[in-house]
């Protein structure tokens, strides 16, 4: 029996079998965001999702009207108000119908977490907006097992700030460039500066070049001789609500932060890696590869380039400590839908 998945639209439950996530946001437009739920209805930082749904809806209808479903900007600014309140009251109904479903399947789906996906488009409403939540059950992996492989395939995104459901179909025609075993694609407008995933934000564990040692690694000597580079928001990249939480646990770790995209030149001071996104929250990096030249990729296939390769070891020491920090945080930061009204 294939696991329940409800789709709900305006806060009424759709009585078709609705489709995966994936394919839902590839067949619509819109603003959308994806989070974590417990099988007891809990959503991982729903706060900062209203607030990142809200800016990105706001954001597309000013400058990607098409990538929201409208014909052209709004008259004004878009009025994101009714947005929580529509979005929440979806939200409900589909959290209680998954909970319905997962419970009348008994064991198979027993303790299962919630992937919910809540999409803003333009729609018929007085308001001009139209809400869909999709729930489908999600079983996160296992911090530590399998790590992330990476493969350096395309462009950067247009409209990087915001989170919209068209990339769905848009960075399908990366998929070309993705070499056997590789789990995610990473973006790149020339080849060096490393951007983003392209569902995750991508952070290296590096060295800093003016205190190169050979020394075991110790809290005392992280700061001197370690930093976390991520791409800046200014380089085009989705300001993801991990992407934050890595920063803010970096500072009180005292691990330095340098927003940066690393460089594919300097990865020989890399010695971690590592991923986010809100379902899997933190994963490490086991390999990045890329191609050896930079040129015409939009016109090639995988096995028409050759690839440079930067390995791992495991999930390091700093992306381990960082996972700690961040699995305490969430069950802090775990918020009741109903409490949002």
């Amino acid at each position: 029996m294939s696991p329940p998945a409800v789709l709900v639209s305006n806060g009424a439950v759709s009585p078709h079998s609705p489709p995966s996530a994936a394919a839902f946001l590839e067949s619509t437009p819109g603003a959308y965001t994806t989070a974590r739920a417990s099988s007891t209805g809990l959503i991982l930082w729903w706060p900062r999702h209203l607030l990142r749904l809200a800016d990105s809806a706001r954001l597309l209808a000013q400058s990607r009207p098409h990538l929201l479903g409208l014909p052209a900007p709004p008259p004004g600014t878009l009025s994101t108000a009714p947005i929580e309140p529509l979005v929440n009251q979806s939200v409900r109904v589909g959290v209680h119908e998954m909970r319905s479903r997962m419970l009348a399947l008994g064991e198979c789906c027993s303790g299962e977490d919630m992937a919910l996906t809540a999409l803003v488009r333009a729609g018929g409403a007085a308001d001009g907006l139209e809400v869909c939540v999709h729930l489908g059950a999600y079983v996160p992996p296992v911090f530590g097992d399998a790590g992330a492989r990476l493969a350096v395939a395309g462009s950067g995104r247009e409209a990087a700030a915001a989170k919209y459901a068209p990339w769905a179909r848009m960075r399908k025609s990366m998929e070309k460039m993705r070499p056997p075993g590789a789990t995610e694609l990473l973006l790149t407008n020339d080849g060096d500066r490393l951007l983003e995933g392209s569902v995750t934000n991508f952070f290296v564990v590096c060295r800093k070049e003016e205190r190169q040692s050979n020394e075991p690694l110790s809290v005392q000597t992280m700061a001197n001789k370690f930093e976390v580079q991520t791409a800046p928001l200014s380089d085009g990249v989705l300001p993801g609500i991990m992407r934050q939480i890595v920063i803010e646990e970096c500072h009180d770790l005292g691990i330095p932060v340098h927003e940066v995209s690393p460089s594919w030149s300097k990865r020989e001071l890399w010695e971690e890696a590592f991923v986010t996104s809100s379902l899997r929250l933190i994963q490490h990096v086991e390999t990045v590869q890329a191609p050896l030249l930079w040129e015409d990729i939009e016109t090639k296939t995988w096995s028409d380039v050759s690839w440079a390769v930067k390995q791992f070891q495991g999930a390091g020491h700093i992306t381990t400590q960082i996972q700690r920090k961040i699995s305490g945080r969430a069950i802090t930061e775990e918020y009741d839908i109903n409490y949002f009204l």
